[in-house]
């Protein structure tokens, strides 16, 4: 395992908020910090609280209440809170922060739009106020595919003040996709627009959303943002334009919404079967995200935050709560980070001052292919922080970012957990030395540990990372199946969260996520994470990118195959597979020689980069792949399907 190679400035480690907060209880040392904030969860997120100096309609008698089970754990019990007010009104209050810098917006075109928090706080209070008039109430579900436009973080606001609740869908969803959720959640109204920019070419969405709502019969209403200005198909009936809706200015009261009520449900994609609708609440979500932002990374006003995602992602709505909910201003980006060039990216970092950037290994993998001088041109100096998540990391193109973009200066705090954490489990720590494609630990208040088939708490070797106490953020189940949550996270052993992730954590304590369990190799016996030879064949210069499955066997169980995309220069053949087989066996021992190198143009993975390694291995074998909704580019699926099929032939 590698070494640390970024160490904390101790100066700048004082000033940092999860400093100060420690400070508080007089503590300077982070383990003791993190110790304490296990051995009594309800403390810590009550010091969170505080610190945080949040507005309650009405407070809280008790922090936590696990009477009915550590799986459906309730917070801050009896207490009135709406997270819209806490994003907004907290701010707009105050002299020194209601003209503080909340949101900026740039367009695939280049186009630029910038809000105040007083800005976007009457966006959000006009659309409540229509929203209450179309008679949307507390509790009715409110279906959102936009793209990333300014009027898609006002909806969400909009929708939690007056107690309804949201359902984020992904950009890229086709009609069957958008429909399943609507239909699962129940929607009265669809948020949508007649179509955004990608890579300079209008894409249709109105079209799509009209297909969706056709098969959805809870669906009443469609209202419509015009950020193209397009001619689109338009039902008297159903259909309202957004503009009409946004007449009222005056302000309208948020909603006294209990701790518990629901103002989000986010579906995440299972293996198979229908999507996941995890449920999310005004005091969970939003507080965890502040923490992890705003402690973790350190996110305070005057930053400004841009993760490079989709608000159907969990890391979209994330960014909103995280950003607003300390103070800070978010960025949000229509277009993809090469077009119409490859420093697309580093040109909004600078131009912006983006303080805070989140990005995918996947997207670095695709932006180091590009001469180094793209990042060279642009002045970085902003950048404190780099956040990455969706994906384990290789060394090379970790190293890259942290030297070539970072100039070894910037810390990457890498994040993992997911949709039903509301954050993470595993993070950075800008306290503490931080290793290469590592992450420093658990996050505070996360009672993580690393266990393997037994139960026990392993080191030195991979394992099932779980949880042993609950977290303020932890979703309140499936929407409408809360049998199926038991199932999935709490099933395997008593009163233990089970993540779904493999982790090893190494004799110098960093913690290295290996891959998901399902996606876990067993060869000869041995246990293996994809990211492991992943990294070997990403380390020769023929390969950009790469993917390993685990196929069946006779004799070892299991086999290796993999999946590489060349770099500019390289052509497929067996020569070049023989070489890279032979680099896997010399790096990793004759037993985990994989069977074959298959040569793609692209991996099947969602729009933030996440590689879809259990469609990769159905496709390949010839099964049903299950949910693909998320899904970038579907022919990367259909390509490997082929060469599965050619190759069971061959055989």
């Amino acid at each position: 395992m590698a070494k640390a190679v970024w160490f904390p400035d101790e100066e700048q480690a004082r000033q940092t908020r999860l400093y100060r907060l420690m400070q508080r209880f007089g503590i300077s040392d982070y383990d003791r910090f993190y110790e304490r904030s296990i051995q009594n969860v309800s403390w810590f997120w009550e010091a969170v609280v505080q610190d945080l100096e949040l507005e309650w309609i009405r407070p809280y008698r008790q922090v936590m209440d696990a009477s009915d089970g550590i799986q459906w754990t309730r917070w801050f019990v009896d207490g009135c809170f709406n997270v819209s007010h806490n994003c907004l009104d907290r701010w707009v209050n105050r002299n020194e922060s209601r003209h503080r810098l909340a949101l900026v917006w740039e367009g695939d075109d280049g186009a630029v739009r910038k809000y105040t928090y007083r800005d976007l706080w009457f966006e959000v209070n006009r659309l409540a106020r229509g929203l209450s008039q179309l008679g949307i109430q507390k509790g009715d579900r409110v279906g959102i595919y936009l793209p990333m436009i300014p009027e898609n973080v006002v909806a969400m606001l909009a929708i939690a003040r007056i107690g309804a609740i949201f359902t984020p869908c992904f950009s890229g969803y086709g009609a069957q996709a958008v429909a399943s959720r609507l239909n699962d959640c129940g929607a009265k109204l669809l948020i949508t627009a007649d179509g955004f920019l990608r890579r300079g070419k209008v894409v249709p969405m109105k079209e799509e959303a009209d297909r969706a709502v056709d098969l959805s019969p809870s669906v009443k209403k469609v209202l419509v943002v015009r950020r193209l200005k397009r001619d689109v198909p338009w039902n008297e009936e159903r259909d309202i334009e957004w503009d009409h809706l946004m007449t009222e200015m005056k302000p309208f009261s948020p909603e006294a919404t209990a701790s518990e009520d629901p103002f989000m449900i986010i579906y995440t994609s299972g293996t198979t079967g229908k999507p996941k609708g995890t449920v999310h609440v005004h005091t969970g979500f939003p507080i965890k995200a502040a923490f992890d932002a705003g402690y973790g990374m350190d996110v305070g006003p005057g930053d400004i935050l841009f993760w490079v995602t989709d608000m159907g992602w969990m890391m979209g709505p994330w960014m909103v709560f995280g950003a607003l909910m300390m103070g800070a201003a978010m960025l949000l980006f229509e277009g993809t980070p090469d077009y119409p060039e490859p420093d697309r990216l580093w040109r909004i970092v600078a131009s912006h001052g983006v303080s805070h950037l989140g990005i995918s290994p996947t997207v670095i993998r695709a932006l180091m292919k590009h001469d180094v001088s793209w990042v060279k041109r642009h002045d970085l100096s902003s950048l404190r922080v780099f956040g990455s998540t969706g994906e384990p990391w290789n060394p090379e193109p970790w190293q890259w970012l942290f030297e070539q973009v970072g100039g070894g200066r910037v810390p990457i705090f890498n994040y993992s957990g997911g949709t039903e954490i509301s954050g993470g489990i595993l993070g950075g720590n800008l306290l503490k030395p931080i290793a290469p494609c590592s992450f420093s630990g658990p996050m505070p208040g996360m009672d993580a540990d690393v266990w393997n088939e037994n139960g026990q708490t392993v080191r030195g070797e991979v394992g099932e990372l779980v949880l042993r106490q609950p977290w303020v953020g932890m979703t309140k189940g499936f929407w409408n199946d809360p049998q199926r949550y038991e199932e999935t996270y709490w099933s395997r052993w008593p009163k233990t969260w089970v993540h779904g992730d493999w982790v090893e954590v190494d004799e110098e304590g960093f913690w290295y996520i290996t891959g998901r369990s399902d996606d876990t190799l067993k060869i000869a016996g041995k246990r293996m994470g994809p990211a492991e030879m992943e990294s070997v064949l990403v380390d020769h210069p023929a390969v950009v990118e790469s993917a390993t499955v685990g196929v069946p066997d006779e004799t070892k169980g299991e086999q290796a195959v993999c999946f590489a995309v060349l770099a500019p220069g390289y052509e497929p053949g067996e020569e070049l597979e023989s070489d890279l087989i032979r680099l896997v066996e010399e790096k990793m021992g004759k037993a985990l020689r994989p069977k074959r190198v298959h040569f793609v143009q692209e991996l099947p993975k969602t729009r933030n980069g996440k590689i879809l390694r259990r469609v990769i291995r159905a496709a390949y074998l010839g099964n049903e792949a299950g949910d693909l909704s998320s899904l970038e580019n579907p022919d990367a699926v259909a390509a490997i399907r082929s060469l599965g099929t050619a190759e069971a032939n061959r055989v």
